[in-house]
């Protein structure tokens, strides 16, 4: 694996794979894996009961914590495989809120103003992995993780940000990006698709490596 490449990251709506592939990634090639922080989120299940009440406050923590760890990804020796960007919690998550009034233009301006000022200091992932999945498939593996708190999420929801990552994921332009269609396949139960996945990862990290 290329020594110069520090930073993976997988991208994709809720309940599409990312966490998974995150850690057989990370086993697979003995990368550092960084998880996105879910079990000690101190707002997500407030969220999920009342996302117009908790919307400001969850962004904000997401965003924090997440640029915190770019932060230690660039200090980091190792290459690391990051579970979902800070990029998705702007122009995922917080526009979504925000088009879908869960979010008031004061909050939304508020929070797009420290996006702004974070991002100066952000450098991209070397490789962005997005997991393109349709409803069936996302509702399937929210399912079938079982978190009580998920049982809220209408599907409504999860249309509407799918519709903000194919808009965000067609005019990305800050680095290499793979797309991964994963409504066909199964990447943990069937040994043959996470060999196709790590076949097509392999093929752009060694593109990667002739770029340096």
């Amino acid at each position: 694996m290329p020594s110069k490449i520090k930073h993976i990251a997988i991208a994709g709506n809720i309940g599409s794979g990312k966490t998974t592939l995150v850690e057989k990634l990370a086993k697979h090639y003995g990368w550092s894996p960084l998880y996105e922080s879910v079990d000690h989120n101190p707002y997500l299940r407030d969220f999920y009961e009342d996302m117009t009440r908790w919307a400001f406050h969850l962004q904000i923590y997401f965003l924090n914590s997440r640029f915190n760890q770019v932060h230690s990804i660039r200090e980091s020796e190792r290459t690391i495989i990051q579970d979902r960007t800070i990029y998705e919690d702007a122009h995922i998550f917080a526009a979504n809120l925000h088009r879908s009034g869960n979010m008031n233009e004061r909050d939304y301006q508020c929070y797009l103003d420290i996006y702004t000022s974070m991002i100066n200091y952000v450098q991209p992932p070397d490789l962005l992995i997005y997991l393109k999945a349709d409803i069936p498939k996302l509702v399937q593996q929210i399912a079938k993780r079982n978190r009580d708190f998920e049982y809220n999420i209408k599907l409504e929801y999860l249309k509407n940000l799918n519709e903000h990552y194919e808009e965000w994921i067609g005019g990305y332009k800050a680095g290499k990006l793979l797309i991964i269609d994963v409504n066909q396949i199964d990447f943990v139960e069937r040994v043959e698709d996470f060999s196709s996945v790590v076949s097509r990862i392999e093929l752009e990290l060694n593109n990667l490596f002739s770029d340096y």
